[in-house]
């Protein structure tokens, strides 16, 4: 317990002096002046002395991390009497061969491996066709949407910057499905000549 000679130190820098006083100490400044002693009244607490609400839920919620699996403490408490026993004994060098054993094993499994592992895995081979029939599906609705505002424009409905970009690439969009083999409505143009 200290004694009433040595002044009791806030966290705010507060000391109390021997006949009970309380005041900041006077320090000196950065710039070398001197900073005079200020005193506290009687029963004023700065923040930084004031001590911050703990609500018992609330902790009890922060700390539940800190205190492991409920009923875990008791199964470490207890001993292990299997530990001690010749059957145990008996069991570890039963583990211990088996782990020699598949060392062994593992390292003749690792050399086979090493040789039925040609590399990685081939790519899947993909079909061409399937791919420019895919295209061809999203330039034809690309196509339709373009057609779609076109008419809006037609009807005397204004247009988003962006839409009118895709009315704009309509012939452009019949280009690139002709390249592909496909006419502007979707179909195969071999298939559509046929017939």
């Amino acid at each position: 317990m200290p004694s009433v000679e040595t002044p009791a130190v806030s966290k705010a820098g507060i000391t109390t002096s021997a006949t009970g006083e309380r005041h900041i100490p006077s320090s000196v400044r950065a710039d070398g002046s001197v900073r005079k002693e200020i005193r506290v009244r009687p029963g004023y607490r700065p923040p930084e002395d004031v001590e911050v609400y703990k609500n018992r839920t609330a902790e009890g919620f922060r700390n539940r991390a800190k205190a492991g699996v409920p009923g875990a403490e008791g199964l470490k408490s207890e001993p292990e009497p299997s530990k001690s026993g010749p059957a145990a004994n008996k069991n570890a060098k039963r583990r211990e061969a088996r782990k020699k054993a598949a060392a062994a094993a593992g390292d003749a499994k690792e050399d086979e491996k090493e040789v039925a592992k040609p590399g990685p895995e081939p790519e899947k081979v993909v079909d061409p066709e399937v791919e420019r029939e895919k295209e061809a599906k999203k330039l034809t609705k690309k196509l339709r949407q373009a057609r779609d505002l076109q008419d809006k424009k037609e009807k005397g409905d204004k247009l988003l910057p962006e839409q009118f970009e895709k009315v704009i690439k309509i012939n452009e969009l019949i280009r690139q499905l002709e390249g592909l083999g496909f006419d502007p409505q979707g179909e195969k143009m071999d298939a559509a000549s046929e017939t």
